[in-house]
């Protein structure tokens, strides 16, 4: 949700964001994350949400290990591709002398640039 601007999502998208906050702050804080926790947070903040949302919010979360919950949420970032593994044998299949076309373009030399901020 962050690549989409807060004036295009619904009331109940942002009720959603609202209490996710709260509940991290609370985790941060190392508060008990509850429903009247979280009701004081987002007032605080000066907004408010649908009563239920709170209620929800921290019945999911109890009892849970909120911290390894955000460990195993990705980390952040894409990773490389992984190369493909080689074809084994000759009854692998497939033609073994066959090469693949290399349809990049050649990368320019950073000498051809001649670019200098000093200059």
């Amino acid at each position: 949700m962050a690549a989409i601007p807060v004036s295009e999502l619904s009331q109940a998208q942002k009720d959603e964001l609202i209490c996710t906050y709260s509940a991290l702050i609370l985790h941060d804080s190392e508060a008990d994350i509850t429903a009247d926790a979280m009701t004081s947070v987002i007032k605080a903040a000066g907004l408010s949400v649908e009563s239920y949302w709170p209620k929800l919010y921290s019945s999911m979360v109890a009892g849970k290990d909120v911290g390894a919950i955000l460990k195993a949420g990705g980390g952040g970032g894409g990773g490389v591709a992984a190369a493909g593994g080689a074809a084994a044998g000759g009854a692998a299949g497939g033609d073994a002398g066959e090469e693949k076309k290399d349809d990049a373009p050649p990368e320019e030399e950073e000498e051809e640039m001649e670019f200098d901020l000093f200059d």
